[in-house]
């Protein structure tokens, strides 16, 4: 994939290769191709994904997903149908393939 004249590599399910590729501007090309458009409720949830990845170099679960939201953005509707309106072909697929964050193998 080229995005600004540079060769951005993705694997076959369209994950980046390469956490470091990612940027802001690529993250919103990136949730077009899954069909979303970014709002201030999605960019939450990547900022969250992000970070917590690049302190544990792993992604959040589900349950320490919606709680720690709650906590930090006092979101008390979150819950996982919240998130699936948000990323409706699977949260933790789409905010993972949209954050630049590599693909989860393990099953939960």
């Amino acid at each position: 994939m080229v995005f600004n004249r540079k060769n951005i590599i993705i694997d076959s399910h369209g994950y980046l290769i390469n956490i470091n590729d990612w940027n802001k501007n690529l993250a919103i090309k990136l949730a077009n191709r899954e069909g979303i458009c970014l709002r201030k409720e999605h960019w939450q949830v990547i900022s969250f994904f992000r970070s917590f990845y690049l302190k544990f170099n792993t992604v959040p679960g589900m349950r320490v997903l919606i709680e720690n939201m709650k906590k930090k953005y006092r979101i008390k509707k979150i819950n996982s149908c919240y998130l699936f309106s948000l990323f409706p072909k699977g949260p933790m697929n789409q905010v993972i393939k949209i954050s630049g964050l590599p693909r989860q193998t393990r099953c939960l």
